[in-house]
């Protein structure tokens, strides 16, 4: 850089204020001048070191890659301009398929199943070879849209929404609270619905029999303190009220995290569900539950209480064919231990206490009624293993008991391969064999299944 620019510019100063000039001393000019060439040494120096840096990008680099640089970068920006325009920005796509293997004693049938529409509702088929793709889309605003689909084997077919296992969408608030809205699974218990995070191909009895399926309506998601709270108005197990009603149902879930290892959580239901007994008139249901779970090292556990009634949900009604009220409670453990980097063995116990009236679980009714006759016939679910013994006491239902041994490999980060081997018992005789009618206090289970997610 040339020196003689800023030495100019001082003269121009000087040039600038005469009168100022010859008002003051010498000494005082001869400091003022003195000041003023630091200044210009101080420019001077910035100068110099700026016309040292090398151009931006050029860090060692060829101009050919610098070029290529550039090309790269106008890439990316037009393939996140391409993005935003065609929604596609904060959207993720992720989803697996189940192909299942199911043998079950007593109702004499072993096979591979998959996506195979249901007739009913059992423990041998629940969600079990199920092939599911999810969308979920955040907006730069913070809302979140998700969608969820499931052919033959989510909530929606329980419920009267097809494939649709969720349509979902969160509203977010100050201070971490969202508004929540739309159809959402089940939130209770410490099991999940999806294989990718159910450790076995079978789910526990309270998870099939006392527990809801989805919700539908609209609530809030809060934090208070150190608990995450969420909670809904909402209908249950049904996507629009029929023509008589009218009640909505309160339906919450807390959750609180004791360490990095540890945490539980409760969930609760409260107002008019299903009831498939008489008319099919909706009934009042509470149910309640508490779970919890500890993870450290190769060490999982989980486990989950729960309680339940409802008014005239019992299996058996009184002599008069008058529909009595259900209750039950029940308990469920699960524990895993790593015996591998890649192979997990797993145990599960579960018990339902169910005797009253006859048994009778949430939305497990409707089993007896009169026939055309209007004779009282009495029934029972004999395939679940549920509600009385036929042949002996009808006002007493049968307590249930379920036993499960495991085992879980990773192949790979995205495949696993399930086995298990699964006592289903009660103290009555209340499962039906169906190769000869005969009815019996124990059934068996095997199950395979392989999960491969993205």
């Amino acid at each position: 850089m040339k020196t003689w620019q800023p030495t100019a510019l001082a003269i121009a100063l000087g040039l600038a204020f005469p009168t100022l000039a010859a008002a003051q001393s010498n000494e005082q000019l001869l400091k003022e001048l003195q000041a003023l060439k630091d200044r210009v040494s101080q420019l001077e120096s910035a100068l110099k070191a700026k016309d040292a840096k090398p151009a931006a990008g050029q860090w060692g680099m060829t101009p050919e890659q610098a070029a290529e640089l550039n090309r790269v970068s106008v890439k990316v920006e037009a393939t996140e301009d391409n993005l935003e325009m065609w929604g596609l920005k904060g959207l993720k796509v992720e989803g697996y398929i189940e192909p299942a293997f199911i043998y079950n004693h007593r109702q004499h049938r072993a096979g591979f199943q998959f996506l195979n529409s249901q007739e009913v509702y059992a423990y041998d088929t629940s969600y079990i070879g199920s092939a599911v793709i999810g969308f979920t889309k955040e907006t730069e605003s913070g809302s979140v849209w998700k969608l969820t689909l499931s052919p033959n084997r989510g909530v929606g077919e329980l419920i009267g929404a097809g494939i649709v296992q969720e349509a979902s969408l969160a509203l977010p608030l100050e201070g971490g609270r969202k508004i929540i809205a739309g159809q959402i699974p089940d939130w209770s218990g410490y099991e999940y619905q999806q294989p990718t995070l159910n450790p076995f191909t079978s789910h526990n009895l309270l998870y099939d029999f006392t527990l809801p399926s989805a919700y539908t309506g609209v609530g809030i998601e809060t934090p208070v303190g150190g608990l995450t709270l969420k909670a809904m108005i909402a209908n249950v197990n049904a996507t629009i009220r029929q023509a008589k009603e009218k009640s909505p149902v309160i339906v919450y879930r807390g959750d609180y995290e004791l360490s990095e290892f540890a945490g539980v959580g409760f969930a609760g239901l409260h107002g008019k569900a299903p009831n498939f007994n008489g008319d099919g008139r909706n009934t009042m249901a509470h149910l309640f539950e508490v779970d919890g779970y500890y993870t450290r090292g190769d060490l999982t556990l989980s486990g989950q209480v729960g309680l339940g009634t409802q008014k005239k949900g019992a299996i058996t009604p009184d002599a008069d064919g008058n529909y009595r009220d259900s209750s039950w409670w029940g308990v469920s453990g699960l524990a895993g231990y790593m015996l591998t980097p890649r192979l997990q063995g797993l145990v599960r116990a579960d018990y339902i206490h169910n005797a009253k009236n006859g048994g009778g679980l949430f939305t497990y009714n409707g089993y007896s009624g009169f026939d055309d006759t209007d004779t009282l016939v009495y029934g029972n679910d004999d395939r679940n293993g549920l509600g009385p013994d036929l042949a002996g006491d009808l006002n007493r239902g049968a307590n249930r008991y379920a036993l499960s041994f495991g085992l879980k490999y990773t192949f790979n980060e995205q495949t696993t391969l399930k086995a298990e081997y699964r006592l289903d018992g009660a103290d009555r005789a209340v499962f039906v064999d169906v190769k000869d009618g005969t009815y019996h206090k124990r059934n068996h289970l095997v199950g395979a299944s392989m999960v491969v997610a993205f």
